[in-house]
């Protein structure tokens, strides 16, 4: 597949209010060239509002936008040459995908009289333009797999072909980006991870830039080479799926990420560094002040048995889903069931059971009273302190 233009998109300092509520709390962020970077977060966060500051379609209240160092605050959004694909596709149903891939090129290649019904014919050099939008056209519907479905109408179409148009017609204006607002949530399960190695084959074919909001981060982790997630406004933490899932920064951004969610187990900060959960010494270390702490660690890293710190619980619920099952354990103490996720081939404990979970210090990741990580070290034989393996 053809290779598109490509444009590195730079924010800086971007407010957005609506009367006066503040969505847009101070932005700072950089897209490079051909870069797949995915907007993560739950709703309300204000990452459509942020795609839509940057495609223009909202101006910010405050802050710059540069696209290939070139400022675009009053640049309408027309002329920043980034495409958007929006969550419902926004095809037209009268036309057919042909005559809905082809509306911006029409829009941008024909005067304005040559767009007029029954007169536009008349105006001169209008089918020679028209070759060459079909010829377009018919390129990208060959590159989306379109071709036989050209003269349908978008009723007649699967939710799945529905959204290579929508991107197909992206595609045509041969953009420096693409902006991308949820464009998999009206598809089922199955279809959605379908066209999830649909859209990153595309990233790799186009080599162009790709924006993505999503609150599924199954999307996220899967498709894009960089996440931001937001929270309440702002941008936690910024990084690769695997940095963000493995190191989050924030208590906020590990509760987010990951399904099903990291176990949060209340912990405290001794007057002499030492880290329990529920009373249970950890055997790990901090140098922050003593006080209130959480424990977190992933399902995969919670076993089954005791350990240093076990703890122990009822069995309240089981998933077995076939490649894996998870164990939901009620625990004094803890609001919510901590859960384990096993390998459904060894033996399952039944619903009420007592049963012990357990987890290595390498697996914990340590937050303080204001959600902020902080680090936790494992003592070493030489009664120096040796940083733990805690990513």
């Amino acid at each position: 597949m053809e290779a598109l233009p490509v444009a590195k998109i730079e924010l800086s300092a971007i407010r957005k209010s609506f009367d006066t509520t503040e969505i847009l709390k101070g932005i700072d962020l950089t897209i490079e060239d051909g870069e797949f970077i995915a907007l993560i977060g739950p709703s309300g966060c204000g990452k459509s509002t942020l795609l839509r500051v940057i495609a223009g379609l909202e101006p910010q209240t405050a802050g710059e936008i540069s696209i290939d160092d070139v400022r675009v605050d009053d640049v309408r959004p027309s002329a920043r040459n980034l495409a958007m694909v929006f969550q419902s596709y926004a095809l037209y149903p009268h036309l057919s995908v042909f005559d809905n891939i082809a509306v911006p090129l029409r829009m941008r290649r024909h005067a304005t009289l040559a767009r007029v019904p029954l007169l536009g014919h008349l105006v001169p050099g209008r089918a020679a333009i028209e070759r060459g939008i079909r010829e377009d056209v018919e390129r990208v519907a060959a590159q989306l797999e379109l071709s036989a479905l050209l003269k349908r109408k978008p009723g007649q179409l699967s939710g799945g072909q529905r959204q290579r148009v929508a991107v197909g017609r992206a595609i045509v204006r041969q953009p420096v980006g693409f902006l991308f607002d949820e464009p998999l949530s009206n598809l089922d399960a199955k279809l959605r991870v379908h066209m999830r190695a649909e859209l990153a084959q595309l990233h790799r074919s186009l080599q162009s830039t790709f924006v993505y909001v999503t609150h599924d981060q199954a999307e996220a982790m899967t498709m894009s080479t960089r996440i931001a997630v937001m929270i309440d406004g702002s941008i936690v933490q910024i990084g690769t799926p695997n940095e963000v899932y493995e190191n989050p920064r924030d208590i906020r951004v590990a509760e987010f990420v990951g399904s099903p969610k990291i176990n949060v187990i209340p912990g405290t900060i001794r007057d002499d560094g030492g880290l329990e959960a529920l009373g249970r010494p950890l055997g790990l270390h901090s140098q922050t002040p003593a006080g209130r702490a959480s424990i977190c660690v992933r399902p995969e890293r919670v076993e089954l048995g005791g350990g240093q710190g076990a703890i122990s619980g009822t069995v309240v619920h089981l998933e077995n889903l076939g490649a894996e099952a998870f164990v939901h354990v009620r625990v004094d103490g803890i609001a919510s069931p901590l859960v384990a996720r096993v390998s459904p081939d060894r033996a399952l404990p039944g619903i009420g059971n007592g049963i012990e979970l357990s987890f290595s210090p390498a697996a914990i990741r340590v937050f303080d009273a204001s959600g902020k990580r902080i680090q936790a070290v494992l003592p070493a034989r030489s009664g120096r302190l040796r940083e733990a393996a805690l990513g």
